[in-house]
């Protein structure tokens, strides 16, 4: 068990490292969220109706926390996908670590990846918004480390379901896109219900609008939710998800 462990740590620590030397990705990443605080709060605080929402700064600051950690663990599937692709895994396989903990290892990088980058965003949202109590603070967590390995998961699933570059390009931007629009980040539930009607539940079901209304109330912006469903939702997303990937992933590494 010890070597399983030390295993998937290297092999997440590999990773990590490699998502560090990526400066000028993370740079502009970070100017991406910071820009969707400023630039959409300039333009949509004052077109949006007060009712629904009274302070647009307020309302997207918990979203941007979820843009953060699923932009940077999504990143993990496009290096998967392109060692799958020049055929580096056959000198992963190679190595004395058993491929269970190479796949551990890496959704486990993803992971680390995310919540890494989403800590000056958390500080952030202290700043604006209202400081978590103790058991607020284990949820944002829950949340935080939840919403990381789904992505992280989906991202892999999706780099390793075809070897077919222009399919698996098409698959990671139609899931980016949906995932990143289709949700509550940027506009209130009722908002969701009038514009896509009978598609609404594709954003209520979201991970990433359910991380997102749990941050809304961690964070004093939202008073009531329902934090069961969002609790066993995002646990949901995590089992399945996990599960895809590291079946997917496993069967690429021993084809």
């Amino acid at each position: 068990m010890n070597s399983w462990l030390r295993g998937a740590f290297l092999v997440a620590s590999r990773d990590l490292a490699r998502f560090w030397r990526n400066k000028f990705w993370l740079a502009g990443q970070v100017a991406m969220n910071v820009a969707d605080l400023v630039i959409f709060a300039a333009i949509f605080r004052g077109v949006v109706r007060s009712e629904l929402i009274p302070d647009y700064i307020r309302f997207i600051t918990p979203g941007v926390l979820c843009l953060s950690i699923f932009i940077s663990a999504f990143s993990i599937g496009r290096e998967v996908g392109v060692e799958l692709r020049r055929e580096v895994t056959h000198y992963l396989v190679s190595l004395p670590i058993q491929r269970s903990a190479l796949v551990a290892g890496r959704i486990l990088g993803g992971v680390l990846r995310g919540l890494i980058y989403q800590l000056p965003f958390l500080a952030l949202a202290v700043l604006i918004m209202e400081p978590p109590s103790l058991v607020e603070w284990l949820i944002v967590v829950y949340a935080s480390v939840s919403l990381a390995t789904i992505m992280s998961s989906i991202s892999i699933t999706l780099s390793t379901a075809t070897r077919d570059f222009n399919l698996q390009a098409a698959l990671r931007s139609i899931t980016y896109f949906t995932l990143f629009f289709v949700s509550n980040v940027f506009y209130p539930e009722e908002a969701l219900k009038a514009r896509l009607g009978s598609a609404a539940p594709i954003a209520y079901y979201s991970p990433v609008s359910m991380a997102t209304t749990m941050y809304r109330y961690c964070f004093g912006y939202a008073k009531s939710v329902d934090l069961v469903f969002n609790l066993a939702g995002l646990g949901a997303w995590l089992a399945i998800g996990v599960v895809i990937a590291y079946k997917l992933y496993l069967r690429n590494l021993i084809k």
